[in-house]
């Protein structure tokens, strides 16, 4: 019997040692939890305290010695000697806060998440490689490492990363790897490439043409124009320097559109949500209480954890630069340094098209081009798997791009193949625009920096100390005849081609208006004499406009009063919608709960504070209206765009009895009156649902519910809600999982450049730091820090730790 426990002990002892030392997928993957619980080297060594160690490291290719001063919100203020120093420092402490969150957005772009969670993101991952992700990577490293500066720059910094990867032990690797079961491999400048790209695919990606096509062969032109203008003349444009266009633009042979003739019965590529966005914008001094130029930054995009940003101070001979870098790329993305100050909203332009391929056969070997058959390049994509077989995918590449669908993926047929032109395709150079920008001294160093950016295209707000303002659009535009771009093309004809690119000097831009200010909220562009056809997926119709009449309100304008701003909860929508609705509404037959509802909407004041209740019920009525109008896209056997929230505001008050307001499911034939009034029920419906549900009042903050997730959907645990005002269409344009990513207010003065900034985090990627999400509600209440910016380190005021990096000694 003796024996016998012992033996089963000891198979016992064997089976725990095996089951917790491999991995299990039940569904999703499991770690192997020996390693992962272990003590001594599993999650509990990722824990951190507040309190940080000075330290002093031996690192191999540094020439002199960088010394980084960390302050009590753990931002790094990197001194060094040279430029190379200084990049392979930023490399190294980047990684050294957020390596995981580095690597696993480089995959993402690259099409690499199924090595890391199996097959689920197989059909991702196929569609980043035939997106040409890495295709447009590689062109961009070609153009980094053929220029010199570029080159140091991205070398120094992949040299930084890959000394902070090399130091690493199991015990040591960020909680990301240990749950997932995996372990960093080695940077390289590729990697850069790809991030950089990742942005430009968040940014500048989208189209609406194959939706479009199909819409030009279901509706007349008058009902296109109708639904989707180019330009819906509202509000100010960014740039309204009407008539003063002072340039010879360049011109296209007026030839016809060549389009298909058929509906095109496939599923267009997902979409950047309309919350991604972003506010910009600099007052004058004529407009300040100090007399010195005040400029403000606040990009929305998605709200994650670990941060998109990580805040940085640069110091080295010629360079003293801080504000927003992105983790993965060099230099500082949205900052500031002792001379100017900048900050980038999404230019809103088409820069996608897509072409209709015609191949000889079905080899795909060949394809025509005005006539001719031209060879075509096929790549054989290997995707490794987690825990299964490797899959191949064959990409074809036209000279207008890859072919995103063919029979083999989403295609509606074997004779349909799509190209992709994308400008993030082509080779460019935006390192050398944050380079110089970030050493920029006045107005023309700005300009001469914003010459070398082409991708993503962005609208690049500038004040500087010496007293300027401006606005430059600026990215690399092909010139379009009108209406080219909207609709899938015939790739059978060079005619229909890019010809051309509008030259930086022709991009929108100007310099120290009038109105003592600059701004943009990602609204239309430019104003009409400007020569040049311009169209997007839409543009912004509400933002733009409250922080333009609220700019040209005030005067002695402080940095709180731009904090404030940015943290602006006025919804101009319901303002310019909720007395209409309420208007239409046959108030005779209300329920108790339909009365209360219609009190409190009449009440409201639009403000989308965290309390408000009213913000919360028109939100519910909204989300009930907008696709009970468009039933008819929504229940469409092909792809259509939904028309934009202001156009669907102006026909419900211009053009009630508008066809599409009859709801194609009922008998009746419906006006917006009586859409109003079912939108009205099913939003209180939706409201005392909620209620019943939650067991509380809708308060906005609650109904809201704004939650920034961890990059991995499944950890709850390392994600977070926060009570938090504003939505979509509002300046704070915080939604539910989109909003201000980074606010930054500079106050460009003589005597000492000052700045505050936050973002909805912290600095660290690890969830078990108290730096993890130490900004966060900090953010939520419209609070910003100082950030400490001095060439001198003996002033600051807190120091937590200072880091010393030294070179290896042969």
């Amino acid at each position: 019997m003796k024996y016998l426990k012992a033996a089963s002990s000891l198979l016992i002892t064997i089976g725990l040692i095996y089951t917790l030392n491999r991995g299990w997928n039940f569904g999703s993957p499991v770690p192997p939890l020996g390693k992962f619980l272990n003590p001594f080297g599993g999650f509990w060594q990722n824990a951190e305290t507040k309190k940080i160690p000075n330290e002093i490291l031996n690192i191999s290719g540094l020439k002199d010695a960088v010394t980084i001063y960390y302050d009590s919100l753990l931002i790094p203020h990197i001194f060094a000697q040279n430029d190379e120093d200084l990049y392979l420092a930023q490399g190294y402490i980047t990684a050294r806060n957020r390596l995981w969150q580095m690597e696993f957005q480089t995959h993402a772009a690259a099409g690499r998440i199924s090595e890391i969670i199996g097959d689920a993101a197989l059909d991702y991952d196929r569609t980043q490689r035939r997106r040409g992700m890495v295709y447009a990577a590689e062109n961009a490293l070609k153009a980094m490492e053929a220029d010199p500066v570029a080159a140091r720059m991205v070398n120094s910094y992949t040299r930084g990363i890959n000394q902070y990867i090399q130091s690493l032990s199991y015990k040591d690797l960020p909680l990301e790897y240990k749950l997932l079961g995996y372990e960093p491999e080695p940077w390289t400048n590729l990697k850069c490439g790809l991030l950089l790209k990742n942005m430009a695919l968040t940014l500048n990606s989208g189209d609406k043409d194959l939706e479009m096509t199909n819409a030009l062969k279901l509706f007349d032109k008058q009902t296109i124009d109708l639904l989707w203008p180019d330009n819906e003349n509202v509000g100010d444009p960014i740039v309204d320097n009407s008539g003063k266009w002072d340039f010879t633009p360049l011109r296209l042979d007026g030839w016809p559109m060549a389009l298909p003739n058929e509906l095109v019965d496939a599923k267009p590529l997902e979409k950047s949500p309309p919350d991604v966005g972003s506010n910009n914008w600099a007052v004058s001094g004529t407009k300040t209480h100090s007399g010195a130029p005040i400029l403000c930054n606040d990009p929305h995009l998605s709200l994650s954890l670990p941060s998109i940003w990580y805040i940085i101070h640069l110091q080295a001979p010629g360079v003293n630069v801080m504000g927003a870098s992105l983790p993965g790329a060099p230099a500082v993305i949205s900052g500031f340094n002792d001379s100017i100050a900048w900050g980038v909203t999404n230019a809103q332009r088409d820069l996608v098209d897509w072409y209709k391929v015609e191949f000889k056969d079905k080899s795909k070997r060949e394809y025509k081009s005005d006539d001719v058959w031209r060879p075509s390049r096929q790549v054989v994509e290997k995707f490794r798997i987690k825990n299964g077989k490797d899959f191949y995918d064959t990409i074809t590449f036209t000279h207008h791009g890859p072919v995103m669908y063919d029979e083999g993926f989403k295609g509606d047929s074997e004779m349909k193949y799509f190209a992709l032109r994308w400008i993030a395709h082509d080779p460019s150079e935006e390192i050398i625009t944050f380079f110089k920008l970030n050493r920029a001294r006045n107005h023309a160093g700005y300009m001469d920096a914003l010459n070398h950016y082409a991708s993503p295209a962005q609208n690049f707000v500038f004040a500087s100390v010496s007293g300027d303002i401006a606005m430059r659009i600026q990215g690399r535009f092909p010139v379009r005849r009108k209406e080219e771009g909207k609709y899938i093309l015939d790739g059978t004809l060079t005619r229909t081609e890019w010809q051309a690119f509008i030259p930086n000097e022709q991009n929108v831009m100007y310099k120290n208006p009038a109105r003592g200010f600059v701004s943009s909220a990602n609204q239309y562009p430019v104003d009409n004499t400007y020569p040049y056809y311009i169209n997007a997926t839409s543009y912004e119709a509400y933002r733009n406009r409250r922080i333009n009449k609220l700019l040209s309100e005030m005067s002695e304008i402080t940095p709180r009063d731009m904090m404030e701003l940015q943290f602006d909860n006025y919804n101009l929508k319901a303002e310019e919608s909720l007395p209409v609705f309420l208007n239409h509404l046959d108030t005779t037959q209300f329920t108790q709960a339909q009365k209360s509802a219609y009190k409190i909407l009449a009440s409201w004041d639009y403000e989308n504070s965290v309390e408000s209740e009213g913000a919360s019920y028109y939100e519910a009525w909204w989300d009930a209206l907008y696709p009970l109008t468009w039933d008819e896209i929504k229940n469409a056997k092909v792809a259509l765009d939904y028309p934009t929230t202001y156009t669907t505001i102006k026909l419900i008050k211009e053009k009630p009895d508008l066809s599409f307001f009859d709801i194609t499911e009922t008998p009746e034939k419906e006006t917006a009156r009586e859409v109003i009034q079912l939108a009205f029920i099913k939003g209180v419906d939706a409201i005392e649902k909620w209620k019943a549900d939650q067991q509380k009042e809708p308060r906005w903050a609650d109904f809201k519910d704004t939650f920034i997730g961890h990059l991995l959907q499944g950890l709850p645990a390392f994600s977070y809600h926060v009570q938090h005002g504003g939505n979509h269409d509002i300046v704070n344009a915080s939604s539910r999982r989109h909003g201000p990513s980074w606010r930054m207010v500079v106050s460009l003065e003589k005597t000492a450049v000052r700045a505050w900034g936050v973002y909805p985090g912290g600095q660290s990627g690890n969830p078990g730091s108290p730096y993890y999400n130490n900004m966060l509600n900090t953010w939520a209440r419209g609070e910003y820090y100082p950030l400490q910016f001095d060439a001198d380190p003996t002033r600051y005021k807190s120091v937590q730790a200072t880091l010393t990096l030294k070179p290896t000694q042969p």
